[in-house]
Order: structure tokens, then sequence, then C-alpha cells
């Protein structure tokens, strides 16, 4: 069209014999042209289709030539930049990506979706599905383990969702808990070298080239300073910010395209949680600021401790904190070895995460065990916890607090009416309520309607929800997908908390239910103070809180009677 402004256009073709030449010449007229009308022939309207000027020719290759030169340019200023790691280019990680969904979904279709299947409860269908599953996270593992970085960061929540999520997905992602991959030193200092503008040599007495941990987005190594203090730096991995953006937009877009694919498959949320997320974690100063607030907030809890941050050498990529030694809370022989109270230890992890969730609304939001040290005090030779990354916390707002509080007193009171409410007030719909509760407890259904705090787990319930879990999958992801953005990492911290009372083996303990009960009642009677509007509310409000808490120690006095932990229940409640 843009060559029909009286311009010439011509063609020469053979017609007949090669020695035969006719010229086609057609020149638009004015009114032609304002009308959009190709005349002549539809021999002559082709030609004038294909034809370019000269100019116009010109300018696609400048254009073709200049889209190319573009691409190998920023591929080679991408590469240059990440010293030569093609892993670091996006394209790259993009395309390694997309071919692991590719063979995932491939692998899905193969296997499982190829045929019908008149029983989705027969023994064959549960062990194809079984090993599709197994099969597809490996090869996701892989994925995780080679890109690094935020794909290491979601395959460590995959790896938190126990009960959420297949426990072939779970089981296979738990190994980046401990495990993820680390970066040699030079490349450590050099992050060093560019935020604190000094050479690690000049910094350092000594610097302990094996890290105390490596996780998605950093690890940390033991040193010890010019001035003689020993600690624990942490330091981002040099190619987690650059490729961060990148990779949660790849991730976005290939969650929705496997979701169109297998329509049961609704991740959304998780997605959605890391774009959240991530550039708070990536934030080292802040990590330092929630280690501080923390501090502060609990600083009643003698048996608590906080490292100390050295502000002087932290930047938004390497924190330094003092070293605090210990062992991982799942570390069972150090435990013995050190003559330590399990249920001490789940006692008052309990009443810190319970005081952190209903209480203050500031969650540490990721307390898988390698985040929690355990040791004796020096001062008393009591049982200390050590509570470390601070990085992604989670707040709650008062009206959450308060409906999350209701429904658990509803679940322990197994109230099925207060359930159904307080489940709709935190975003979940129709009848999905009850799986909600088996969702925030971790229990079978039949535990519920039972009583929580009355019905004890054991192997034949672990079975039975690794089980079910499968059957009701894509109703755990609408829920997941529905409910209140803050009960996601709620979900987390109680799932990580779960996992860390199985591996001590007092999840059956009773002193737990009572430290959360008595924290709702705190929860709700704040609120409920707060709304009043005259002295007398206010008084009474408090008179009926008091009261609640009696029946509550009194109530679990009477079980630890019955149940022989009478010193246990007296510990807790005096």
């Amino acid at each position: 069209v843009a060559a029909w402004n009286h311009r010439l256009v011509a063609e020469q073709r053979y017609i007949g014999s090669t020695t035969h030449r006719r010229a086609i010449v057609w020149s638009p007229s004015k009114e032609e042209s304002d009308h959009y009308y190709l005349p002549g022939s539809v021999e002559q309207q082709l030609c004038a289709k294909k034809l370019r000027t000269p100019n116009e020719m010109s300018l696609r290759k400048v254009l073709k030539y200049g889209i190319a030169g573009s691409a190998v340019l920023g591929t080679g200023l991408s590469l240059h930049a990440n010293d030569y790691d093609l892993n670091s280019v996006g394209i790259v990680r993009l395309g390694r990506a997309g071919a692991t969904v590719f063979d995932i979904a491939t692998t899905y279709k193969a296997n499982l979706y190829s045929r019908e299947w008149t029983d989705k409860k027969s023994a064959e269908y549960l062990r194809v599905k079984s090993d599709t599953h197994r099969a597809a996270a490996e090869k996701l593992l892989d994925l995780c383990r080679t890109n690094r970085g935020v794909y290491i960061k979601v395959g460590q929540h995959i790896g938190a969702l126990e009960y959420l999520l297949p426990p072939e997905y779970v089981n296979t992602m738990k190994v980046l808990h401990s495990n993820a991959p680390q970066n040699p030193v030079e490349d450590l200092y050099r992050v060093i070298r560019q935020d604190l503008r000094v050479d690690p040599n000049e910094l350092f007495e000594s610097f302990d080239p094996e890290p105390l941990g490596t996780a998605s987005l950093a690890q940390v190594h033991r040193a010890t300073l010019r001035d003689g203090r020993e600690v624990a730096v942490k330091v981002q991995h040099p190619y987690v910010k650059g490729n961060s953006i990148v990779d949660i937009k790849t991730m976005e877009v290939l969650v929705k395209l496997v979701a169109w694919t297998f329509p049961d498959f609704k991740f959304q949320w998780l997605v959605d949680e890391s774009k959240r997320n991530l550039p708070v974690e990536l934030d080292f100063a802040n990590e330092g600021r929630n280690a501080e607030k923390v501090k502060e907030m609990f600083r009643h809890y003698r048996w608590l401790k906080i490292p100390g941050v050295i502000w002087e050498y932290t930047t938004s990529r390497v924190l330094m904190m003092e070293y605090t030694k210990g062992g991982q809370v799942n570390d069972l022989e150090y435990i013995q070895r050190e003559k330590l109270d399990p249920y001490d230890i789940a006692n008052k992890i309990g009443q810190l995460y319970s005081n952190m969730i209903f209480l203050k609304g500031f969650v540490h939001s990721d307390p898988h065990p390698g985040n929690i040290l355990v040791r004796r005090s020096e001062q008393n030779g009591g049982t200390e916890i050590v509570l470390l990354d601070h990085g992604l916390y989670a707040e709650l707002t008062e009206k959450f607090r308060y409906n999350y509080s209701k429904l658990w007193l509803s679940i322990l009171r197994v109230d099925q009416v207060g359930m159904k409410k307080y489940a709709q007030a935190l975003g979940v719909e129709g009848s999905m309520w009850g799986l909600f509760a088996c969702m925030v407890t971790g229990r079978p259904w039949n535990s519920v309607i039972h009583g929580v705090d009355k019905v004890k787990q054991d192997d034949a319930e672990k079975e039975l929800i690794q089980n079910e879990g499968k059957l009701v999958l894509p109703h755990i992801s609408d829920v997941l997908e529905k409910v209140d953005r803050q009960m996601l990492l709620v979900l987390k911290t109680n799932d990580l908390i779960r996992g860390i009372e199985t591996t001590l083996r007092t999840q059956n303990r009773m002193t737990a239910f009572w430290v959360m009960s008595k924290c709702c009642v705190k929860s709700i009677g704040s609120q409920e103070y707060l709304g009043a509007s005259d002295t007398w509310t206010k008084l009474a409000t408090c008179l009926r809180e008091q009261w609640c808490i009696l029946k509550l120690n009194l109530y679990y006095l009477y079980r630890g009677i019955v149940s022989l932990h009478l010193l246990s229940a007296l510990k807790m409640i005096f």
C-alpha cells in the first residue's frame, strides 16, 4: 500500500520462452489510491504486493542485521558481565526451563493421560500416577539445580508444602533445603569487593572456604575479622539478582501454559508469592532490620538467641552477623549428645510461633531445620533456641489474626458451624471449609471431627493423608488460589513446624494445643478490647479473657493428669 503513492512498480518475468520478456507496469491513479483499490488483473496485483523500492529493501536489511547484531551484542555483554557463564544468559535459562516443562508435560501425557482410566482409585492407576509424579519431580529438581537462584527458592517452597502437594514432589525437593549448589569463594569475594569496597584479605583474619550453609539466594561462611571477632558472613550469589526478574516471568508463563494444558494444575499462587517475596528476600539490609525487630519483640524470652548484626559490614548483598554455635533442630544425635530434651525444644518453638502468629502478627516464615539451631545455654544450662535467616517475615493484619484465631478455637471445640464461618472469612468458598480445616491442622477429617487434640497421630494416619491427598489435590489447588494471601506463608510455616515435631517425635504433645489456645484467646480478647466503646465493656472483655484462660489451664491440667504428663502441664501453666 505504501508503494501506491504514485510510484512506479515494475516486474520483469519470463512469459513463454526465455527470450521473450514482457514488462508489467502499473501506476495507480489518485482515485484508485484514495479507495485502496488494486486495479488490473490478479497477476498485476500479486506483482504489486511483492515489489519493494530500493529504499525499502535497504531499510529491511538494516533492521534485520540491526536486530541480529543487537542480539549478538546483548548476549556478549551479558556473558561478559557474568564472567562468561553461559548459565546466566536469560535466553539459555528460558530455553532450558521451557524444554523441561515440555518434557514433563509429555511425560504426563504419555504415562497418565493417554488412556482412559475407569477407576482412578485402582492400585494400577495410583502406581502409574505416583511413578509419573516422581519422574516429573526429578526433572524439575534437575532444572532447579542447573538454573539455581530463584528456581532453588521455588523448589525449596515445594519441598515445604507437605500435605498440600504430592509426596513425590515434596520428598524430591526436600534435598534443596540442605544441598543447594554452592559457588566458589572467589565469586563471593567479588561481591564483597563490590559492595564493601574492601579487599577480603584485608578484612578477614581467616575465612573458612567450606560454607556453614548454602541456600537458594546466598551461602554463609564462618570467618574471623582482623579485630578478632568471630562472624558469620552471608553473601548473595552473584547471579541471583540479575536473573531474578527474568526467572520469575519465565515461571509465570510456564505455569500458565501448564495450567492451560492440565486444568488441575493451579499453582499461580506460588508464582504470585515468589513475585511478592523475592525482592524482600534479596535485600539483606532488610533481613538485618527484621533480626533486630524480632530480637526486641521477644526480649523477654531468655531462651531465644538472635545473632547480632554487624552493620558496618552489611549491605543489600552482604550480611555480617555474630557467629553462634549450635546444632540443627533435626540433628537427633547432637540433641542426645548434648542431653537436650526434645519436648522442651518443641514446646519453646511452639510457644514462639504461636506468639508470632496470633499475637504479634510478625512471623518468621522459613523455619526449616537449617534455620533453627539448638544448644545448651552457658548462663543457666537450659535449652536455647537460635533463630537464623530473617529475610522473609509474614506481616499479618489484625483482622486476619482475629479470624484465624476464631478458626482454630472452632477446630479445637469441634464447632463445625464456626469452622465454616471463619474459613469463609479467610476467603475459602463454598463447601471447601472442611478441606481447609484439614489443611490448617495437617490432619484428616476424621481426626478433625473427633478433636485434633484428642486423636493421636500415627503412621496409619500419615499414610491415609498421603493417599487421600492425591485425590483431593485439585481441590487443594482451588483453595490456595482463593484463600487470603496472608494464609499462604502461615500454611508453609505450619508445615515446616509440623515437620520438625515429627522429626523430634513430639507431634502428640498435649502442651502444643494449650499454648496455641491461650494465644488465640488473647488475640481475640485484644481485638475485642480495642473495639469496646466504654470502660465497662472493656472490663467485661478482660474478665472474659481471663476466665477463658483459667478454664484452659484447668482443662489441660486435667488432661495432663489423665495422660500422666502432669509435670509437663504444670511447667507450661506456671
